[in-house]
């Protein structure tokens, strides 16, 4: 599939690198600190989701008051996690040298802190970064989508989201653009996009004077 764009818009986590046994190690650690049950632990979704989100829907509504400390040490404890803890994923790497400056960005649900130690670990040097801490409303909501295609300069209708998680992937629809999903990992019946490929090593650019020529392969 040929797609023309103005702008590349990446999530981080699942998209451009690995953190899962990382994140799944984290979470694991502070669900023991904060005494959460390990049957509602497993029951929450971790991946491509704010951490504040998850925390909110962890912690009792009683223990609101916790929310603020016990976001700062999720943070702490994947900060901390980071060396060795990133991997980038195939084809990310000749991606992002194929693309100038102005013509992309990485939106990530992981704070600013997290994900500029996760990018600095995988070598990643990102024009533009929005993250949780630059939004109030989280994927599946366009705003964060919205809010890196205004960074950019660019219109959201020529902007591509290339995505892992079915949160993602709705803020990018929502938002208006077009989607490419990475069956990195969910399940392809769970992926609802313009086109589902295995990884970025089966997507290739070519910068055209007024943007960028997208092959994706599936």
């Amino acid at each position: 599939m040929r797609i023309h764009a103005e702008a590349l818009l990446f999530d981080n986590d699942g998209t451009l690198v690995s953190t899962l046994e990382s994140v799944h190690r984290c979470w694991t650690r502070w669900a023991g600190e904060y005494g959460i049950a390990a049957d509602d632990f497993a029951r929450v979704e971790l991946h491509g989701r704010p951490a504040v989100e998850i925390i909110t829907e962890l912690l009792p509504p009683g223990r609101a008051a916790e929310i603020p400390a016990a976001l700062a040490r999720i943070e702490r404890l994947e900060i901390e996690d980071v060396p060795g803890g990133v991997k980038l994923l195939p084809g990310t790497g000749e991606l992002l040298a194929a693309l100038p400056a102005d013509r992309w960005a990485v939106v990530t649900s992981a704070t600013g802190p997290l994900a500029e130690a996760r990018l600095r670990e995988a070598g990643i040097d990102a024009p533009v970064l929005i993250a949780a801490d630059d939004i109030t409303r989280g994927k599946p909501d366009p705003e964060p989508y919205l809010l890196a295609a205004a960074r950019l300069g660019v219109d959201r209708a020529r902007c591509v989201v290339f995505e892992d998680a079915p949160a993602g992937l709705a803020s990018g629809r929502a938002a208006g653009m077009r989607t490419v999903a990475l069956a990195t990992t969910h399940d392809r019946d769970r992926l609802v996009a313009d086109v589902v490929v295995t990884d970025l090593s089966q997507v290739s650019a070519q910068v055209t004077p007024d943007g960028v020529e997208i092959v994706a392969s599936p």
